[in-house]
């Protein structure tokens, strides 16, 4: 894991009391780091989730999944079938 990797895993779990995100950030890079953090554990690379599955995996970290869910799917992190039926983790661009 690279320096960078880790200060962002660090400063990600700043954002966590007892597991349980305290707010989702405003500023869009810090935004980034946290939903990176989510969709790589909360979501298996290869499966497709339904809405329902994907709002209970994010509603065990704060109460508000459709924010967190409209973000993922925004940052390309979570694709989403045309007719809504399925979302799936995304691989993440290179930086």
């Amino acid at each position: 894991m690279s320096d960078q990797q880790t200060s962002s895993s660090h400063g990600v779990h700043a954002l966590f009391s007892h597991g349980r995100l305290t707010a989702i950030p405003r500023k869009t890079a810090r935004r980034e780091q946290l939903l990176v953090h989510l969709a790589e554990t909360l979501f298996e690379s290869g499966r497709t989730y339904t809405e329902r599955e994907v709002n209970e995996a994010l509603r065990t970290v704060h109460d508000d999944c459709a924010a967190l869910r409209r973000y993922l799917v925004v940052g390309g992190l979570l694709g989403r079938n045309k007719d809504g039926s399925g979302y799936r983790r995304l691989p993440r661009p290179a930086a």
